[in-house]
Parts: C-alpha cells; sequence; structure tokens
C-alpha cells in the first residue's frame, strides 16, 4: 500500500528542515550580536591597559559572556520604552474606536511627536557629518529615535481618528524606517559597550586590590621601571636551584590559555605596561588575595 503524500514533493521531513532554519537562523543572529558585543566591551576594557583583545585570545563563548553587562542597560532602557509607546498606541486605539470626544488639543499631539522626532532626525544627520560635536552614542540615539518618533505620531494620528495604520502605501517606507532604526541601535549598542568596556577599564586601575595579588618566581632577572615591583633575590641553596629570583606587588589582569598577564598593583600612578608570563614550568606562581 502506498504511503499518503504529505504534501511536499514527498518529502515528508520538508516541514522539520523548514522549522530548523526558522529557529536556527534568529538563534545564530542573537549569537553573533552578543559576540560582536562583547569582543567591542573586551576591546575597549583591555585597550586602556594598552592590551588588544585579539592578543588575549579569548573564546567566543567569553566573548558572549562578556556581552551580558554591556546589554543590560540598552535592552532594560529600549524594552521600557516600548512598552510605554505601546500603552499610548493602545490608549490612542481605544479612544479612536469607541468614538468618544477628545480633549482640546489632543488631536494636535501625533502632529507635535512627528515633529520632534523631525528635528531629532536632522540633528542626528548633521551631527553624522559633524556639523556640530555630537557624542558616540548621539548620533544614531537621534536618527533612530527620531524616525521612531515620526512614525509612531503618524500611527497615533490614525488610531485617533479611528483608521487602520498603516496603509498600503507607506509599507515600503515604513520597511526602510524599520531598517535605519535597527542600523541606529546596532550602532548605539556598539558605541556604549565601547565606552562601558573602558569605563570599566578605568575603574579596574584605580581599583587593582580588586584583582588576584600575584608573586613570580623566576629564573632570569625581569626589568621594570623603577619603584614599579619589588624584586629580590633569593638565596642560593644549591648548584640546581632553578628560581633565583621574586617579584612581588603585580596583579592578574587576565589569564587565557595558558598564558598570565600580569600589571604593577599601582598602575594607575605609575602607568607602565603589562607583563605575558606562560603559566608553565618556566615560572613560579603564588596566588593571595588581600
Amino acid at each position: 500500500m502506498d504511503e499518503p503524500d504529505s504534501g511536499n514533493g514527498g518529502r515528508p521531513w520538508g516541514d522539520w528542515v523548514v522549522t530548523f532554519a526558522t529557529l536556527a537562523a534568529p538563534t545564530t543572529f542573537i549569537g553573533a550580536l552578543l559576540l560582536y558585543f562583547g569582543f567591542a566591551y573586551t576591546d575597549a576594557l583591555y585597550a586602556y591597559f594598552g592590551v588588544d583583545a585579539a592578543t588575549l585570545g579569548f573564546s567566543t563563548q567569553e566573548y558572549a559572556m562578556r556581552s551580558a553587562g554591556a546589554l543590560y542597560i540598552p535592552a532594560g532602557a529600549a524594552l521600557t520604552v516600548a512598552l510605554a509607546c505601546v500603552l499610548v498606541y493602545y490608549a490612542a486605539r481605544t479612544l479612536g474606536h469607541r468614538g468618544t470626544p477628545l480633549p482640546p488639543g489632543s488631536r494636535s499631539v501625533p502632529y507635535v511627536i512627528s515633529a520632534c522626532g523631525l528635528v531629532m532626525f536632522v540633528l542626528g544627520v548633521l551631527g553624522g557629518f559633524a556639523v556640530w560635536s555630537a557624542g558616540a552614542m548621539d548620533t544614531p540615539l537621534l536618527i533612530g529615535g527620531g524616525l521612531a518618533l515620526v512614525v509612531f505620531g503618524r500611527a497615533l494620528s490614525f488610531k485617533l481618528a479611528g483608521s487602520a495604520y498603516p496603509v498600503a502605501r507607506e509599507r515600503l517606507a515604513l520597511a526602510l524606517v524599520a531598517a535605519l532604526v535597527g542600523l541606529s541601535c546596532f550602532w548605539a549598542v556598539h558605541a556604549y559597550a565601547k565606552m562601558h568596556g573602558a569605563d570599566d577599564g578605568r575603574y579596574l586601575a584605580r581599583h587593582l586590590w580588586l584583582r588576584p595579588a600575584v608573586t613570580v618566581d623566576t629564573a632570569e632577572r625581569l626589568y621594570f621601571p623603577p619603584r614599579q615591583v619589588r624584586e629580590t633575590a633569593l638565596p642560593v641553596t644549591g648548584a640546581k636551584q632553578r628560581f633565583r629570583y621574586r617579584y612581588e606587588g603585580l596583579r592578574l589582569l587576565a589569564e587565557v590559555k595558558g598564558r598570565m598577564f600580569l600589571i604593577p598593583e599601582d598602575w594607575a600612578e605609575t602607568g607602565g605596561g603589562v607583563l605575558v608570563v606562560p603559566a608553565d614550568s618556566s615560572v613560579r606562581v603564588a596566588f593571595r588575595s588581600d
């Protein structure tokens, strides 16, 4: 007896492929965003100490985990604003469908909102062309927020009149606006991640006591600028003694792929660089917490 036709050209697994692709594509996109913003945050954080994030060599999972701190505030702010807009939108739709008399001047509110959005958009474009000194987040927020307000004001005007929105002739324009708003959001979050990373770098430089203290014993002498670390020549106990110098006053900045990035604990006052030490038998390392 023949199997019934599945309606997918004889391929009963066709629906599963479509379903998997539908679920996997957004997941992959979100993962890529987390990776990108995590790298932006990490790069700005360690660039404050003169270290390139590519030199550290964090894994993709570590970059994705580091993106969380840079996304809480932007995501929370965006969701809060979206919730407020949805509440206003549904209130306007309810008033429009009921046909109840509106308060005087209320019909002009959507046009005021759209006008404010247009002004914000123009300021954002001018800031992007350096007509005025816009901050790293000013341009994308003004452009994206301005466009969103223009569309929001137009939607409110339709709902207050009891009409459906969007109208067919504006769907293409709305698609372009959505693309620009999405690009602006990406731009703004990237700028925030960089700023957040730089701020955390400055904070960490002033509070290096939060990082573990490290004592390093080496066979050969290391050279630091004066008064950055404490060097002690270890007593010679025999010809086979391997470690001859001890260095104290260091903090662990990061440990990645068998390498320790050490920084002087008074780095904020004296400046200096970052020492890269292999985490193997060539050195002897002791950690302690203050």
